[in-house]
C-alpha cells in the first residue's frame, strides 16, 4: 500500500514539472534586441518587430525658412550663408541641440520681425551655437551670429531701421509687447563678423525686441563683434555672460528701455577691436540727438571685468572704458562693479554730461576698482564727474586695487570664479529702493555685482569652448 502512494505521488511530480517545463520552452514571441525601443524582456523568440531610433544627422539649413520647424538634439544643424525665419513662422529647438555656423558662407539666424525662435536649453542640456571648424581651430567672427528682429519702437526716422552687416532684415513698430521668442541657456560661441567699419553682425544682436519675448541664461564667447547689443526694444533679459569678446560687452542704442540684471563681461587682455573696446557702450542714437524714445535701459547687478589685472598688467591699447556713456544716452546702472579697465567710467559728450547733471543718467551704488583712470570727461568739459560719481546720494565706492574687491578669481581666462569671498564689500551695499527699480524683473539682493554666494554659470557655461568637440 505505501509502494502505491509512493508511486502516485512521483508520478504527480512528473506532471508537474513535464507542465511547467512545457510552460518555460513555450516559444513567447517579440523582440529581443536590448537596444531597441521596444525591447521586450519576455520575449524567447525575435519575431522582426524591433524599433530603432533613428541615427543623427547633419542637416544644412539655407535660405528661407517659411514652415515652423522643430530641431532635435539628435541632429546636429548646420547654417549655411544668412539663414532667415520669416514671419509667422517659428523655429523650436530642443535642448541639447548644436548649430553650426559655417564659416565659408558667414553662416547666420536671422529671425525677422513677426517670426520666432523658441531655444529653450536647460543648465545640464544648453543649446549651443558654435563655429563649423573643427577644434583648435575655431577663431573670432568664424560666423555672423544671431539677430533677433521685432516689432518694439526705436527712435530711427519712420520708427524702423535695417540691421547692419547686409542682412536686410527691419526692425522696429509699434508693439513695445511684441514677442519673438525664448533663448534660455544658450550658447553663442566664435559668432561677430566685421563686414567692414559700422558694417558688423554681434553675437546676439537684438533689434527692437519687445517684453514678452525672454532671454535669460545666454554666454556669448569669443564675439568678432560686441557680445550682445539692443538696438531700441523693451525687451527684459538676465544672466548674461559676455566672454573674451572682441568689441564691447554690452551696447545699447536707439532707444532700448529694457531692464537687465545679472551680467558679466570677461575680457582677454590681448583682444581688443579698433573701435575702442569698452565694458559698456550706450548711446542714444549715432548722432546723439534729442528724439524718443530714449535710450535708458535699467541695468543690475553687473560685474565688468577689463583686460588688467592689477595695475601693473599690459593690454591692447585699443581698450578704453568699463562704462562708455556717449551721445546722449539716459542709462540707469545700479550695484554693479567695473573693474580693470584703463578707464573707469567715461562720461562722453555735453549731451550725456547734461543728461547726469540732470539726475537722467545714472550709476548708484557701484564700484570702481584697480581702474588707473577712474573717472574720464573730454578735455576742456566743466562737467564735474568727481563730484557727480562721490555724490553722498550716489552711494559709489573706489577702490584702488581689485584686490579690494575679495573675489575667488574674477580675471581668470579659462576657469574664472566671481563668487565674493567672506567678508567682501560686495557682499553688500545693493539699494533697490530707486523708482528704476520697481518692477517684478529685478530681484532685490544685498550684493552688488553679478554674484553673490552662489555661482549661477555652473554646468552650463563653457570657459574653453576651443577644445569641446561637437
Amino acid at each position: 500500500m505505501k509502494h502505491h502512494k509512493i508511486i502516485s505521488i512521483l508520478i504527480a511530480l512528473a506532471l508537474i514539472t513535464g507542465a511547467a517545463s512545457c510552460k518555460k520552452d513555450k516559444e513567447v514571441e517579440g523582440c529581443t534586441d536590448q537596444n531597441a525601443l521596444n525591447f521586450d524582456p519576455n520575449a524567447t523568440v525575435d519575431n522582426g518587430t524591433c524599433e530603432y531610433e533613428e541615427p543623427g544627422q547633419q542637416i544644412t539649413v539655407a535660405g528661407d525658412i517659411t514652415e515652423s520647424q522643430d530641431w532635435e538634439a539628435k541632429n546636429t544643424y548646420k547654417l549655411s550663408g544668412f539663414v532667415y525665419i520669416k514671419s509667422g513662422v517659428t523655429v523650436t529647438i530642443e535642448a541639447g541641440t548644436v548649430i553650426k555656423g559655417e564659416k565659408s558662407t558667414k553662416g547666420s539666424l536671422i529671425v525677422e520681425r513677426g517670426g520666432k525662435i523658441e531655444a529653450v536649453g536647460t543648465a545640464s542640456q544648453p543649446i549651443v551655437f558654435t563655429s563649423d571648424q573643427p577644434a583648435g581651430q575655431r577663431d573670432y567672427g568664424d560666423w555672423g551670429g544671431i539677430i533677433i528682429c521685432g516689432k518694439a519702437p526705436v527712435n530711427l526716422p519712420g520708427g524702423e531701421g535695417v540691421v547692419e552687416g547686409g542682412t536686410g532684415a527691419y526692425f522696429g513698430g509699434t508693439n513695445p509687447n511684441d514677442n519673438s521668442g525664448t533663448l534660455q541657456y544658450v550658447r553663442i560661441e566664435y559668432p561677430g563678423i566685421a563686414f567692414q567699419p559700422n558694417q558688423e553682425i554681434n553675437g546676439l544682436t537684438m533689434a527692437a525686441l519687445g517684453n514678452q519675448t525672454t532671454i535669460d541664461h545666454v554666454q556669448v564667447s569669443y564675439s568678432g563683434d560686441d557680445s550682445f547689443e539692443w538696438f531700441g526694444g523693451t525687451v527684459n533679459c538676465s544672466h548674461l555672460i559676455a566672454f573674451r569678446g572682441k568689441d564691447d560687452d554690452f551696447d545699447t542704442d536707439n532707444g532700448f528701455q529694457g531692464k537687465v540684471q545679472f551680467a558679466v563681461g570677461l575680457r582677454d587682455p590681448n583682444e581688443a577691436d579698433v573701435s575702442g573696446s569698452n565694458g559698456f557702450e550706450s548711446d542714444n542714437d549715432a548722432a546723439g540727438q534729442d528724439i524718443q524714445p530714449y535710450t535708458k535701459p535699467v541695468f543690475s547687478n553687473v560685474s565688468l571685468f577689463g583686460p588688467l589685472p592689477t595695475l601693473q598688467s599690459q593690454a591692447d591699447f585699443q581698450f578704453e572704458s568699463g562704462l562708455h556713456l556717449r551721445s546722449n544716452t539716459r542709462i540707469r546702472i545700479f550695484n554693479s562693479i567695473i573693474a580693470g579697465y584703463p578707464e573707469g567710467v567715461y562720461v562722453k559728450g555735453v549731451f550725456a554730461q547734461d543728461n547726469a547733471t540732470n539726475d537722467e543718467l545714472q550709476v548708484r551704488n557701484s564700484i570702481i576698482a584697480g581702474c588707473p583712470d577712474p573717472l574720464e570727461i573730454d578735455l576742456f568739459s566743466t562737467f564735474d564727474i568727481d563730484a557727480w560719481w562721490n555724490a553722498s546720494a550716489h552711494s559709489n565706492t573706489t577702490l584702488t586695487e581689485n584686490s579690494e574687491l575679495m573675489l575667488g578669481d574674477p580675471f581668470n581666462l579659462s576657469s574664472p570664479n566671481f563668487v565674493p569671498n567672506s567678508g567682501s564689500p560686495v557682499l553688500n551695499g545693493a539699494d533697490f529702493s530707486n523708482a528704476n527699480l520697481q518692477s517684478s524683473h529685478f530681484q532685490s539682493v544685498s550684493y552688488r555685482g553679478a554674484f553673490g554666494t552662489t555661482d549661477w554659470t555652473d554646468s552650463w557655461s563653457n570657459w574653453n569652448p576651443q577644445s569641446t568637440e561637437y
